[in-house]
């Protein structure tokens, strides 16, 4: 059974370039059978790239005119990439009733320090941008920065109930070998601790190709290593692009495909009707 779905998809109510209509447009020029938008989280600060507040409903109400127009074609899912900071963002729970949403993916972009009011940033397309917050937060000690990542997605493991771990090593995009080593045995260690913890929680963890085809990654979110410890765990995984634009919604899901068979993966998880089922790959 071949389905082309994707799950994680900006449009221009957060950070992507164009409207939802131009991304179902596309989907459909493709033979999509489900398109889930995930626009960023609305953040109790200033920021260019999140839901903005009292944008909400306008995000609900045109996702929802689209599935009633589309039914018929393609099965168009309303979600969040919440953004967990751990006393800053709005409980993923209260979120998913109060938009009515079908699905969450919960993230960390911004990584809490000793300083109450300053966050370590560690996406976008700049890598001083991420160089300049170690250096500032953490006094430039990576294994301290890289640390609380880690242990600020456990704490959204613990505290939060969503569906889908977001591109799981984000933290290595803009290392690219400079600060770490990803085999150094600190590093491998927190990773293990944190797959212990998707394993207990039962969630979700997404396969995002974006780092690669945006040229900030040789590897996918997660890479090769953690996909075969979440295979030994039985850990389910979702192939996704993490689109920003239309014509990124299936991006490299081939290469995605091939790399998780490689590690022992057989299939993949589809949300259809309410629920997540694994579809295999044949």
């Amino acid at each position: 059974m071949k389905l082309l779905t994707n799950y994680h998809t900006h449009s221009r109510f957060s950070d992507g370039s164009s409207a939802p209509r131009d991304y179902v447009e596309e989907a459909l020029k493709q033979g999509f059978t489900t398109l889930g938008f995930s626009e960023h989280s609305v953040l109790p600060f200033e920021n260019t790239f999140a839901l903005q507040q009292g944008t909400e409903q306008d995000y609900v109400s045109e996702i929802s005119w689209l599935k009633q127009e589309f039914s018929a074609n393609l099965e168009i899912l309303l979600a969040l990439e919440a953004d967990y900071i751990h006393g800053m963002s709005t409980g993923f729970s209260a979120l998913k009733r109060g938009l009515g949403l079908d699905y969450i993916i919960g993230s960390v972009h911004l990584v809490k320090n000793s300083h109450p009011d300053k966050l370590w940033f560690i996406d976008g397309p700049r890598r001083e941008t991420y160089d300049d917050g170690l250096n500032e937060l953490f006094g430039g000690d990576i294994r301290k920065g890289v640390t609380a990542y880690w242990h600020q997605i456990n704490q959204m493991l613990v505290n939060e109930e969503f569906d889908i771990v977001g591109h799981l090593d984000k933290i290595k995009m803009h290392n690219q070998g400079r600060w770490f080593n990803e085999s150094d045995e600190w590093y491998t260690s927190l990773v293990k601790e944190t797959v212990a913890l998707i394993a207990e929680k039962g969630v979700i963890v997404e396969v995002n190709t974006r780092g690669i085809y945006k040229g900030r990654s040789e590897s996918l979110f997660p890479g090769e290593y953690i996909l075969k410890l979440l295979h030994e765990r039985g850990i389910p995984v979702t192939i996704s692009s993490d689109a920003h634009q239309p014509a990124e919604i299936s991006l490299l899901f081939d290469e995605a495909k091939r790399t998780l068979q490689s590690c022992g993966y057989g299939e993949t998880f589809h949300f259809s009707k309410g629920s997540w089922k694994p579809v295999s790959f044949a």
